[in-house]
């Protein structure tokens, strides 16, 4: 074992050798920062390791490394094939080790592992293979402008691009980034979120495996504020992918545009979801805490406002409240947890914070609203009860239930609001589903569901919910430059 890797004892029983530097030019290497990051573990509130950070110095190296690699043959002139070939080839080896990276996950974000492992697993390996699958099927358009003049136009990579990943899935959405970038033939520099560091690093090693040749993936942990600035900023970058916060996303266009690099961002939503009275209650119920409660509540598409139609209110809180007392929060290897821990100490805090204001400001508890901390015979983690309210709402496990009278109120609540992520629809009327559909200012819209994604379709958000689209064939554009060749057939001056 090197001073740059560590032996973790995983809860399930395994132990797996994880990387420790920064990931740069298929090496991992020690950084040039004196600080290191440490990782918690959100169930012990114990340290489970340190990584790397990344200084100006090793963000410089990297985007060398990664123009370095963009302009040379092995990677520049390598055709759609290759690229699907390297990224199926990734594919396969993260579905040989999902057990060690969702077991690495689970010890650095709480998340419940067997879950986790089966669905999300499922999603990061199906997102590779699904933009591997593009990987040749990219290309311009012949226009035959008259008779003396012929074009066509060029799709070609965008160049090197810089993937700031969240804290709450970092696994599978550092997947809609790479994914995209790769088959494009792009080069990518992933910087993790400094409370979710050690998966990625991992991921970095099974894209040695695979066969990428040097500098077309990196991997640098850091602070946002420190590392992510230096890579929004850094003249080298052309595209920053960003999955965070409204206010951080706002920086990040800031940031970019010293050189106008292109940006993706996919930031935070206060997602409606509408349950009509003619609604099948009980499903409505359970896909409603699937949206509220999964993940700890840390989800940016999560159905944080529930707004029951009048006559249903007292039927569905019943149910609703049920499910959520029924939610099983424990420690995430526990076979039986559905509910794990916030990820950090902040998040707990925050969450907390949330729950006492809502409390203040005279929302109506129906049930949970405090921290759960008697979890097998430890008195630790940041796990928080499944909440409900009546009134106010949450980023955590407490959404929030009001009412309404008409289609038109349902829309109009669901729109007050300065995000537009996603919404969701519980109606057994087809055209009471399509009518509110175009009604509401989302990106996404669920119908009888909640919180159920799918690598083939496009995901983002209306006004300040980001910008642009990750996943579906959209996705490929942010990661691609157009040109027009013009060809003069016979003009003459």
């Amino acid at each position: 074992m090197s001073n740059l890797s560590v032996k973790l004892q995983v809860p399930n029983g395994k132990e797996i050798t994880l990387p420790t530097g920064l990931f740069i030019n298929n090496e991992f290497v020690k950084g040039n920062s004196e600080e290191k990051l440490e990782s918690i573990d959100p169930a012990t509130e114990q340290p489970i390791c340190s990584v790397e950070i990344a200084a100006a110095s090793d963000v410089d190296a990297a985007v060398q490394a990664a123009r370095a690699a963009f302009n040379n043959p092995p990677w520049r002139d390598l055709p759609g094939e290759g690229r699907s070939k390297l990224l199926h080839k990734a594919a396969d080896l993260m579905e040989q080790h999902l057990d060690e990276l969702f077991a690495i996950q689970s010890m650095d974000v709480g998340k419940p592992y067997a879950s986790s492992r089966q669905m999300e697993g499922a999603h990061l390996v199906g997102t590779l293979r699904y933009f591997a699958g593009w990987a040749d099927k990219i290309h311009g358009q012949t226009i035959p402008v008259n008779k003396d003049k012929f074009a066509y136009t060029l799709k070609q990579p965008v160049g090197v691009c810089a993937a700031i990943s969240p804290w709450n899935y970092p696994l599978t959405n550092s997947g809609w980034k790479l994914g995209p970038a790769l088959a494009t033939g792009n080069c990518i520099i992933l910087k993790p979120s400094e409370y979710s560091p050690l998966s990625s690093l991992y991921l970095a090693k099974l894209f040695k495996e695979a066969g990428y040749p040097p500098g077309v993936v990196q991997v640098l942990n850091g602070y946002g504020k420190t590392t992510g600035e230096m890579l929004t900023t850094h003249l080298g970058i052309d595209k920053i992918a960003f999955t965070g916060s409204t206010a951080t996303g706002r920086r990040v266009i800031q940031a970019a545009a010293v050189n106008m690099k292109k940006t993706t961002i996919e930031a935070g939503g206060k997602s409606a979801c509408i349950i009509f009275d003619d609604a099948d209650l009980e499903q409505a119920a359970k896909w409603a805490a699937v949206g509220g409660f999964g993940n700890a509540g840390q989800i940016c598409s999560a159905n944080s406002r529930i707004l029951v139609q009048e006559g249903a209110e007292e039927k569905f809180l019943a149910i609703f409240a049920a499910v959520a007392k029924a939610t099983k929060v424990g420690k995430p290897f526990d076979a039986d947890t559905t509910q794990g821990p916030q990820t950090s100490k902040m998040q707990f805090d925050k969450v907390l914070g949330y729950i006492e204001d809502a409390k203040q400001l005279g929302a109506k508890l129906v049930t949970g609203g405090g921290p759960l901390r008697e979890t097998g015979n430890s008195n630790k983690g940041y796990f928080i009860q499944p909440t409900v309210f009546s009134g106010e709402e949450v980023f955590g496990p407490a959404p929030a239930v009001t009412t309404f009278k008409t289609e038109e109120e349902a829309s109009a609540l669901a729109n007050n609001s300065t995000y537009g992520l996603a919404a969701m629809i519980f109606t057994e009327n087809i055209k009471v589903a399509h009518r509110t559909a175009a009604r509401l200012q989302a990106g996404i819209i669920w119908v009888n569901e909640s919180n159920n994604f799918d690598w083939k379709l496009p995901f983002g958000g209306f006004k300040q919910s980001g910008l642009g689209r990750e996943l579906g064939q959209s996705s490929l554009e942010a990661y691609l430059e157009e040109k027009v060749v013009h060809v003069n057939c016979g003009l003459q001056l």
